[in-house]
């Protein structure tokens, strides 16, 4: 019996680590609105140890990005979004961070134009 729980075991552990994807595409909804946002999301996005590719739509919002799971995951990204002033769905970020971006790249304020003309 104690042979069979610890074969369960091992290949309950080797099924996770090969389910983790080491070219994951993920796609997130980012706060912005201008060229220095889109430098800075994703700047911000390949810091994080494990994302291999960021891109950042400025008129859809949309962040792409290419990660290994077995190093990092889309809450990790989403951090660090916020550390660096801008909203996803599932975290905001601090006034704090907020404040400290370009006042031309604050998106909480107005809905102000979104043409990325900065």
């Amino acid at each position: 019996m104690k042979k069979i729980v610890t074969t369960l075991l091992m290949s309950l552990a080797i099924t996770t680590v090969f389910a983790q994807d080491k070219n994951k595409k993920v796609e997130m909804e980012v706060d912005g609105k201008c060229d220095m946002c889109k430098n800075r999301i994703e700047k911000a996005a390949l810091d994080v140890k494990g994302v291999k590719y960021a891109m950042w739509d400025i008129p859809t919002h949309q962040l792409s990005l290419v990660l290994d799971e077995r190093k990092t995951n889309a809450m990790q990204v989403k951090m660090a979004m916020a550390e660096v002033g801008h909203d996803t769905k599932e975290l905001k970020a601090t006034e704090e961070a907020y404040n400290k971006v370009h006042p031309c790249c604050r998106y909480r304020e107005d809905g102000s134009d979104d043409s990325g003309n900065h």
